[in-house]
């Protein structure tokens, strides 16, 4: 279980990364959301992964609640996160007309300009 949990933290933060530094709009919102779901499978596995039910540890002794209410929350402003940082990108690509991180227009309208 545990490498289970590992190859996932390790495959969700890498993809992550690599739409993190892409250069368009959408790739980083999507880079963003993954790494923060990547944290938060990390948060959860600190409160012991084991088989028994989550709230309940071996033995019956109760679980630690802390990492449950921390993913929680970071669900919670996760999910606000994404949709202003999707509302900021549609805002300039209506601006600008491009999705490009940095604003640039795209390489093929700049061809289809120079062609005409």
């Amino acid at each position: 279980m545990e490498a289970l949990f590992a190859v996932t933290l390790g495959l969700l933060s890498a993809s992550g990364i690599y739409l993190l530094l892409r250069a368009r709009t959408f790739a980083v919102v999507l880079g963003l959301t993954l790494l923060s779901y990547a944290v938060n499978l990390f948060l959860f596995a600190m409160g012991r992964l084991t088989g028994d039910v989550a709230v309940l540890g071996q033995g019956g002794t109760p679980a630690d609640p802390l990492p449950q209410a921390l993913v929680l929350t970071a669900i919670v402003i996760g999910f606000a996160m994404t949709a202003f940082v999707v509302v900021l990108a549609l805002r300039g690509v209506a601006n600008l007309g491009s999705d490009h991180v940095d604003g640039r227009p795209d390489a093929v309208k700049d061809d289809e300009e120079q062609a005409r």
